[in-house]
């Protein structure tokens, strides 16, 4: 194929699809008439605990170090201030995947160096990216 007609189908795919000549998939809504019989799942509810347990690790010393919270508390831990918003956990199974809501600022600094929900069964998800330290999820407490 000449290099000048490779070009030109190029340059002209991006003009065909702004038009809908490019495959565009049909829905065909009459082919699904008894959608009665779908059931419907209820998703899991989750509850509030009272506070949450952290594990602290400084990269420097090695020093591990378990944090315990009320909602609300703000710990130090080394030159970060972390605290807990609230911590949930699936509703009938306390002992369950729990994931909490997180401010971890810097001493010194007002600005937030991380601000989000942590899940403790995957603590990678949404981490904490300092250069230091690392604060992760290990339960919401109960009573």
């Amino acid at each position: 194929m000449p290099r000048w007609l490779a070009i030109l189908l190029i340059s002209a795919l991006p003009a065909a699809a702004q038009q809908g000549s490019i495959l565009e998939p049909e829905l065909d809504l009459d082919r699904h008439d008894d959608l009665g019989e779908i059931e419907t799942v209820e998703e899991p509810r989750a509850a509030t605990a009272e506070g949450a347990v952290l594990r602290g690790l400084d990269k420097v010393s090695g020093q591990i170090e378990d944090m315990e919270f009320r909602n609300g508390d703000t710990l130090n831990f080394g030159r970060l201030e972390v605290t807990l918003g609230e911590c949930r956990y699936p509703k009938g199974n306390p002992s369950g995947d729990a994931y909490a809501y997180l401010v971890i600022r810097e001493s010194d600094d007002l600005t937030p160096r991380f601000e989000g929900w942590m899940i403790a069964s995957s603590p990678a998800l949404n981490a904490l990216d300092h250069a230091r330290y690392d604060v992760w999820v290990l339960r919401c407490k109960t009573s």
